[in-house]
């Protein structure tokens, strides 16, 4: 947890006390410290907050992203501005809550995010949609178009899907593919487009306009260390 309010730290520690699955390993009070944290402690999921004094989580998260070996990241705020959203996201975040979610939710969204499904507080989820839905043409939209043409049919069918929001086990059932399959595809599309998470995937394929409908996460079981 990466939040430079002494209270805040305190207040996630004991609501993630609860689930047995999630286990708090360490706690750092700016962006610039999290880099040795995560070395020290190697975390699946960083709970990472915007506004610090020494380096904010936007530039912290787009550090720690570029490292090889980065956990996951969750942006927690109390700000949802569109420039917060879309900065966090395009940095590499696989999440994006505010501060006033419930508890449950911010353990949920633990859970997704270490297993690399995006997860995202309802009204940023709507946000963004409308950010892209009123981007019109523009440079990035180029580009992105320009990325999506360069995959195969195979892989565009399974980034459009990631784009509106399907689980690896929703892409399966919707293309007659393993879950295997699904994945080694998403890692492919990873590697080819140059992203580091399905996040950033989802938001290639509506810059390039290719709108999908909403979807939900999904869940998962395994225990992921904050």
């Amino acid at each position: 947890m990466v939040d430079d309010d002494a209270l805040v730290r305190a207040g996630l520690s004991m609501m993630l006390s609860g689930p047995e699955d999630i286990l708090v390993v360490g706690e750092a009070a700016d962006g610039s410290e999290v880099d040795a944290a995560v070395r020290e402690h190697r975390p699946h999921v960083v709970l990472m907050d915007i506004r610090m004094p020494t380096m904010d989580g936007l530039a912290a998260t787009a550090r720690l992203r570029g490292r090889p070996d980065s956990p996951q990241v969750i942006v927690m705020t109390t700000f949802d501005t569109d420039d917060h959203v879309l900065r966090a996201l395009r940095a590499g975040a696989g999440g994006f809550l505010l501060k006033h979610t419930p508890p449950a939710e911010i353990a949920r969204a633990i859970r997704l995010v270490a297993s690399g499904e995006p997860m995202m507080s309802p009204s940023v989820l709507r946000r963004m949609m409308r950010y892209v839905a009123d981007s019109g043409g523009n440079p990035r939209r180029d580009r992105a178009r320009d990325l999506l043409a360069r995959l195969s049919p195979g892989e565009r069918e399974v980034a459009l899907l990631v784009g509106r929001g399907a689980t690896n086990a929703e892409i399966g059932r919707e293309l007659s593919l393993s879950v295997a399959t699904v994945k080694a595809y998403v890692s492919r599309l990873l590697t080819k487009l140059d992203l580091n998470n399905r996040v950033q995937i989802a938001l290639l394929v509506h810059d390039a306009d290719e709108r999908q409908d909403g979807g939900d996460p999904g869940t998962m079981t395994d225990g992921p260390r904050a």
